[in-house]
């Protein structure tokens, strides 16, 4: 069974047509995917670590008003 010129060039101009579609959709999901990782990336980490120092001073002490002597027998 013989095509004539006119259908060759309409089942072309088809699958070139359904190929240019299918690269223009992979390309928007590449990008989208990146967009995406770049807004994960860009996000703040929760939960950050705050640390403070701060330098106390002892108070003063009373000295002892008695001693007293535990002995320990096992």
């Amino acid at each position: 069974m013989l095509e004539t010129p006119s259908r060759q060039r309409r089942r072309r101009r088809r699958r070139t047509s359904g190929r240019l579609v299918l690269v223009l959709a992979l390309v928007i999901v590449f990008l989208l995917g990146i967009a995406v990782g770049q807004a994960l990336d860009d996000s703040p980490k929760p939960g950050g670590v705050v640390t403070s120092v701060r330098t106390l001073t002892p108070l003063p002490q009373q000295p002892p008003t008695r001693t007293v002597t535990v002995t320990v027998t096992k």
